[in-house]
């Protein structure tokens, strides 16, 4: 599928199309301009993507509305692509534009699901595109030149980006086997060996996991694919993104942190992994009103902040609303001897007495319904690693066999 303006850009999109055919692919081409008239005629015109996104063309052809003009094909556009993929008529998607046509074109690739080939050339395509991929994976190549007509450098980029969505189309996928139920697994560099040794124990059980960055962009993607459908199980143990919320860190989910998986009921298991931390770039960058906090230097890159009593307790509140939201199974797993590498024993950030007012608030709001099992031990110690997994297997509706041995 081509997306774009066919007015502005549609000899651009005429070359492209005419370059994935001779690869032989069959090619939809949807309009989304709204002022000149298009270059050529598309499968799916502008009034239709008007129409869907819920405006009137006629309004928005005089140009006064860009920004309502935005919202409506961007909405419109999205709806087609649904309906496409719903009908099994799309692969693959492919649109250009400025930032404007970005804006709309991601819009509509970010409604699709992970996997389905998505490339945008762009000409923010070498900058930040983090706001267009949102948690999906979209594909970026800057077309160097803004995307105005044909010459040496342009000609030959658009036809790179033709033969590049060709051929992920068309590149043979390995078949995998969908039999497996598919688990989701928050981690962090701090709880890197207590969900390496639960991951281990949950694929010996005959599961497959997938384990996402808790980086902001790691839980939200994690969380997306719980609203797509796409997971059955999610082992949250490093939640440690509802720090960065709280102390207002770099590395935020947003304050929903949690809510998807339980809101979605499918079974959860929560714990406190690397609550005890939130997250700042290089040491100049911390906030001035964190100078006197307690403060490590992980990389040159990444400065954490230890999280006190006051940042603990609203932690807990939150994590106890997540998991109070829930209308299938979840469990509260709580390792009694600290929340991370850095939050054990001797360790740069122990400090019982934070971690104790994150409990207090967690066991002062969770509903009495919810399971919290309390472990004497670090959150990455092989115990505690067993008994989250264990308990997630537990929960699962068909319930796998236990593994043997130590995992």
């Amino acid at each position: 599928m081509l997306v774009g303006a066919m007015d502005t850009k549609g000899s651009e999109f005429a070359f492209v199309r005419d370059v994935i055919r001779q690869a032989g692919l069959n090619v939809v081409s949807v309009d989304f301009g709204v002022l000149g008239q298009p270059a050529f005629a598309t499968e799916i015109g502008r009034a239709e993507v008007a129409a869907l996104g819920g405006g009137d063309l006629e309004r928005l052809r005089s140009g006064e509305h860009k920004d309502e003009a935005m919202a409506t094909m961007a909405a419109g556009l999205t709806a087609v692509v649904r309906r496409l993929y719903a009908e099994g008529r799309l692969d693959g998607i492919l649109g250009m534009g400025g930032s404007g046509g970005t804006s709309i074109a991601t819009s509509a690739m970010r409604a699709l699901p992970v996997g389905v080939p998505k490339l945008m050339v762009s000409t923010v395509g070498g900058g930040d595109v983090a706001p267009y991929a949102g948690t999906k994976d979209i594909t970026f190549m800057p077309s160097v030149l803004d995307v105005a007509g044909f010459n040496r450098i342009s000609r030959r980029i658009y036809a790179n980006a033709a033969a590049a969505i060709a051929g992920m189309v068309e590149a043979q996928r390995p078949v995998e086997p969908h039999d497996k139920p598919l688990i989701g697994a928050s981690m962090f560099g701090n709880t890197t060996a207590a969900v390496d040794r639960a991951r281990a124990r949950l694929e010996q059980a005959g599961m497959e996991v997938l384990v996402f960055h808790a980086t902001g962009t790691g839980g939200r993607t994690m969380e997306d694919l719980v609203r797509d459908r796409q997971l059955q199980g999610v082992l949250d143990l490093t939640t440690t993104e509802l720090a960065d919320e709280v102390c207002g860190g770099v590395m935020s989910a947003g304050p929903e942190r949690g809510h998807a998986a339980p809101g979605a009921g499918i079974p959860v298991v929560f714990a406190p992994g690397c609550v005890d931390m939130a997250n700042f770039g290089a040491p100049q960058t911390v906030p001035a009103r964190y100078a006197a906090r307690r403060l490590y230097k992980w990389n040159p890159n990444v400065t954490l902040l230890r999280t006190d009593v006051a940042e603990n307790a609203r932690i807990g509140e939150m994590l106890a609303g997540a998991a109070n939201a829930a209308s299938g199974p979840v469990a509260m797993l709580w390792p009694l001897r600290g929340f991370s590498m850095l939050d054990s024993p001797d360790g740069a950030f122990w400090d019982p007495e934070a971690d104790h007012a994150c409990y207090a608030a967690v066991r002062a709001r969770l509903r009495p319904s919810v399971r919290v099992i309390e472990v004497d031990g670090n959150i990455n110690d092989p115990p505690f690693a067993d008994l989250a997994a264990d308990t997630l297997l537990e929960m699962m509706p068909l319930k796998s066999p236990s593994p043997s041995g130590g995992g």
